[in-house]
């Protein structure tokens, strides 16, 4: 399982990547500068795809924990970089302020990406209830065409019943004639007997 997430990792590098170079941009984001505002936007749309490809690729618990530690990471490296070359960055005073606001500046790429496993989990679960309620129409389907089908048989089993017995019926009414017949028979050839018996006797007597 961990094999096949290795590749994957990828995109949370990339979205660390995002985070630690948006150190290195102005932090005058809503301020006169129309491209500066579109550079945070790009990177905030980026860091939207980062995070729903994350839900994608490793899921939401794991993706979550990923994101999450990712985004502290990157909050300390950012801190420690500030703290270390603040000449670099021009850093004269309130070193806490500043601190503070690099802060919040991954923290808000990082939001950005749990927005975008966010979204992107809302839609897999949207699917997965349209999916159920699929499926749940699909059994209820076949539930009414097996009560159909279940229905049949049995008025079909009751038609062969019905016949089975009026044949049955028929017959022992059949073999009740042939039994009366053959008693019948059986009388009148006893009758013959005696007689012819009857009959000889008194012409022996004579």
């Amino acid at each position: 399982m961990l094999k096949s997430k290795i590749p994957y990792y990828g995109i949370p590098a990339l979205l660390a990547i995002l985070m630690f170079g948006s150190n290195f941009l102005s932090t005058d984001l809503f301020g006169s500068s129309v491209q500066n505002f579109a550079v945070w936007f790009i990177l905030s749309l980026f860091a939207f795809v980062c995070g729903w490809l994350i839900n994608k690729t490793l899921g939401w618990v794991f993706g979550g924990k990923i994101v999450f530690a990712v985004t502290v990471a990157t909050v300390f490296v950012s801190i420690f970089m500030v703290s270390f070359f603040s000449d670099y960055f021009s850093i004269n005073d309130l070193l806490t302020e500043n601190l503070i606001l690099y802060s919040l500046r991954n923290i808000l790429l990082g939001a950005m990406g749990l927005f975008g496993m966010i979204t992107s989990e809302l839609f897999l679960l949207q699917k997965n209830i349209e999916f159920e309620v699929y499926k749940n129409g699909e059994n209820s389907r076949i539930v009414e065409e097996a009560k159909k089908e279940a229905q049949v048989i049995i008025r079909e089993a009751k038609v062969n019943s019905e016949k089975l017995l009026l044949d049955t019926e028929k017959r022992l009414f059949l073999l009740k004639e042939r039994k009366n017949k053959i008693e019948n028979q059986l009388r009148e050839f006893i009758r013959v007997e005696k007689e012819l018996i009857a009959s000889y006797e008194q012409e022996k007597d004579n």
